[in-house]
């Protein structure tokens, strides 16, 4: 059983989870597993499913949330092939595995980049694609040695532009031969990326065992998944493009639709605080109807006229070398899924300003974006924080055994102090609790060693902390350098933060900011003195909008007396949970987490989250933190404090 296991020795439990994970597998069925942090999930989840896969001949396919998470399953694979045989490749979207410069400078998301790359190689476009079909030979060499040698999507990029191959097809082509496939979320739940994924690999459900790694975030993004948003900028786009291609049908329909739409912002949005609304799905077409006389009929036809003509206009661009897309295209297929989900009960219709006015589509069920697993032959989902499992087994919607592993923090290495007189709820914001704040953090990263993180339970909080200049504070008087999460930034640019804050372990330290929820304190390893200890200031509960009310409502009629803890309490204890788990990869590793928020210290919260904090947990204020804090880490060196 342990063939695929490449390590000299088994850390607690190891075994029992290689085993728990062989039996599900072999039996066709799900399992649902929780296990903490720096347990080792990656490896024994691999070492318990390769060997039934192999023999049998199924199709691992392994998803995770960001490219952090993706690329350690390839270093695994590489450390299980200097034991045994394995083969596996990392996919990226196809604008990451791509050369064309077209696709690099025209393309904005993964979408768009796949039917673009689609209408480029239809329309003999795509040198590299042209070549990967002729040099079969330089093809077959490279497939062959990524099938003996796991590859980064890096390595793979690197040696399809060396030979001007397509780097997409070339991953895509070890896939098709490979064991294990690594990807994220988006290439399972999101239905048009995983019939495309799974029709270009010529797999059926059937053949396919999933693991779901970090699967707290999965219902986040399920529901991302079948979302969308639609900017009334890009109808305005939508006009003038129909003006440029003489389409003077479609610009009426558009130009009466944007003054009803325009209408309804007044009465609805204008002259109110809330940044959003629902709506019915047909009163954005109440103007269309009074002016034009169309019925539902008659807008069906015109949308998907505007779908078909979309289609053209991108072809005609991709011919002259132009920005592939089609602002009437976008508007029909929006408004066409729109109106075909008008009367689905787990989904919510929007209108919203928060980023420019725009029409917003919010699925309420991430179990919509699964159904497909109960065709599979089995999957495991996974994560440090699941707890209550019945809970999450309920919001995805799959039938799966459970199985909890306790803590391996030794008591001895985890401190967790709770604030006694602070909180960030909403009434007792202020400048003044914010500078109350700042004094909590300033004296947490002045005790401990090297680098901390302070995660905030949302972007708001964040901005309210450094408005007091905390951060300007920490640099001149502790000499630590501070790194700002930035809400908006790239995978790249975010990665070369965490670099650049991870580095200063060995130095001063650091302080990293950032939120609860978001990519540096969730599913991000920093081992060693890369964080010694975590400041998480407040719970980060979603404010109470349209959307997050009727997830409530929608929980509690499907999960009755259960909806307000499902849709809005549950999901907040998790991401705290999550951020406090980044100071703990081993059991020998030391961690001091100071939590800002009286609040965690009431049952309702405790109850949700992990044993090892919960038994090691004090409430303190300022002068008792720092007692507690020089204690704990004493005998280590505190950078001269």
């Amino acid at each position: 059983m342990l063939e695929y296991f490449p390590y000299e020795s088994l850390r607690p439990n190891q075994e029992e989870f290689i085993r728990l994970v062989s039996d599900a597998v072999r039996k066709g069925k799900n399992l649902i597993v929780e296990a903490p942090t720096g347990f080792g999930k990656t490896i024994s989840v691999l070492a318990g499913i390769l060997p039934h896969a192999i023999a049998m001949g199924y199709k691992v396919v392994y998803l995770a949330r960001t490219h952090k998470q993706m690329d350690r399953v390839i270093e695994e694979l590489k450390a299980i092939g200097r034991k045994a045989k394995v083969s596996g490749v990392e996919f990226r979207s196809r604008k990451e595995l791509c050369l064309h410069p077209y696709i690099q400078t025209f393309s904005p998301d993964a979408y768009n980049a796949m039917v673009v790359c689609k209408n480029l190689k239809k329309l003999g476009k795509c040198p590299f694609y042209e070549n990967f079909k002729e040099k079969r030979e330089g093809v077959s060499e490279l497939v062959e040695f990524f099938l003996t040698t796991p590859g980064h999507p890096s390595e793979i990029v690197h040696y399809c532009r060396l030979l001007e191959l397509c780097p997409y097809e070339v991953t895509r082509r070890v896939g098709e031969k490979a064991t294990v496939i690594v990807a994220s979320y988006l290439y399972m739940v999101s239905p048009p990326i995983r019939e495309a994924f799974l029709e270009g690999l010529g797999l059926e459900y059937s053949d396919l065992i999933l693991v779901f790694d970090e699967a707290h975030n999965l219902p986040d993004q399920a529901v991302s998944a079948l979302s969308d948003r639609l900017s009334l900028r890009s109808l305005e786009r939508a006009v003038k493009e129909a003006q440029e291609y003489g389409e003077g049908d479609i610009e009426s329909f558009l130009l009466i639709l944007l003054r009803g739409l325009e209408l309804l912002y007044e009465e609805r949005l204008k002259n109110y605080e809330a940044y959003e609304v629902p709506i019915r799905p047909e009163d954005i077409f109440r103007h269309v109807i009074e002016v034009t006389g169309y019925l539902g009929r008659a807008i069906v036809r015109m949308l998907n006229d505007m779908v078909e003509v979309g289609d053209a206009i991108r072809e005609d661009r991709i011919e002259r070398n132009l920005p592939p897309r089609s602002y009437i295209g976008r508007v029909g297929e929006f408004l066409l899924t729109w109106l075909s989900l008008a009367n689905s009960e787990d989904y919510l219709h929007l209108m919203s300003r928060e980023k420019g006015l725009s029409l917003e589509i919010v699925a309420l069920d991430p179990s919509r974006a699964l159904d497909f697993v109960e065709e599979v032959h089995s999957a495991i989902f996974m994560s440090g924080t699941l707890s209550p499992l019945e809970a999450f087994r309920d919001i995805i919607g799959v039938e799966a055994e459970l199985k909890k592993f306790p803590r391996i923090v030794k008591r001895e290495n985890a401190l967790v102090l709770v604030a006694r007189d602070v909180s960030t709820r909403g009434e007792e914001r202020s400048p003044g609790l914010y500078r109350r704040l700042a004094e909590y953090i300033f004296e947490a990263v002045r005790l401990t060693p090297k680098n901390v993180g302070v995660f905030t339970a949302s972007y708001e909080v964040l901005d309210g902390l450094i408005s007091t200049n905390i951060h300007v504070k920490i640099e001149e008087e502790l000499g630590k350098k501070v790194f700002i999460e930035k809400k908006g930034a790239s995978s790249r640019e975010n990665d070369a933060l965490v670099a650049q804050f991870k580095a200063e372990a060995k130095g001063n330290g650091a302080v990293l900011f950032g939120v609860m929820g978001g990519r540096n304190s969730e599913g991000q390893d920093y081992s060693g003195d890369e964080m010694n200890g975590v400041v998480l200031v407040g719970i980060p509960y979603a404010r109470p909008t349209p959307r997050v009310q009727a997830q409530i409502r929608y929980f509690e009629k499907k999960f009755p007396g259960k909806g307000r803890y499902y849709g809005y309490v549950l999901p907040a204890h998790r991401k705290l949970a999550q951020a406090a788990g980044r100071v703990h990869r081993s059991a020998e590793e030391r961690g001091s987490i100071v939590i800002l928020d009286y609040r965690v210290l009431w049952k309702n919260v405790k109850k949700d989250l992990p044993d090892w904090m919960v038994e090691t947990m004090r409430a303190v204020t300022l002068p008792t933190m720092r007692l507690y804090l020089r204690k704990f880490w004493r005998g280590k060196d505190e950078g001269g404090n």
